[in-house]
């Protein structure tokens, strides 16, 4: 199943990050280069560098120019991450471009590249919110409950792991079509932002 080799990876990407828990480090992708298993690992390291500028921003004493800073990092990131989900859609729609899909095919409000995304952050909140389950500054209540948040996520996990898994069966299978959309962000794009065209 797809699904089980995108956790694994997102598992993988989120255990090596950690090893150096640095936002600035320059990773090492394993993966041949252009295959989905580069795709999915560059996505998840995006995403897990991410995780940890919002952190950094978060931080109620933060100075203002920090701040700033921070933000324009976040939304650089952003980016590269609608960037490389759109590059796993595209394998996907080359993957199933010569399936005719049936008569009563249905579409899809989600492209399987941005269910996938979802997965690559519940990953995320796994690893974080079991972090929160073995500290030992805290009280039992308080342990418990995050506990308790921890089997909802892995429940969620489950859940959409198998609804990736059969969007993919169905699309095989001519039940559901292909369709991609591109995420048109406006904010970054100096023709699109009107902040920034009105400055040439």
């Amino acid at each position: 199943m797809f699904s089980k080799q995108c956790n694994q990876i997102f598992e993988q990407v989120v255990k090596d990050y950690h090893q150096y828990n640095d936002i600035n480090k320059a990773y090492e992708n394993p993966f041949t280069p252009g295959s989905i298993e580069n795709s999915l690992y560059a996505k998840c390291w995006i995403d897990t560098a991410q995780w940890h500028m919002e952190d950094e921003v978060r931080n109620p004493s933060i100075d203002p120019v920090k701040a700033l800073y921070w933000k324009r990092r976040i939304d650089k990131s952003n980016q590269e991450r609608t960037d490389i989900v759109e590059v796993i859609d595209d394998y996907f729609f080359n993957k199933y471009k010569d399936i005719q899909p049936k008569e009563s095919a249905r579409f899809n409000s989600e492209s399987p590249a941005w269910a996938i995304d979802r997965l690559s952050i519940l990953i995320l909140k796994i690893y974080h919110m079991h972090e929160e389950t073995i500290r030992e500054n805290v009280g039992e209540a308080q342990l418990n409950r995050n506990k308790q948040k921890l089997a909802i996520l892995l429940q969620q996990q489950s859940d959409l792991s198998l609804a990736v898994d059969e969007l993919l069966e169905d699309i095989e299978k001519g039940d559901k079509y292909m369709k991609v959309y591109r995420q048109m962000k406006m904010y970054n794009d100096p023709e699109l932002n009107p902040v920034l065209y009105n400055k040439k």
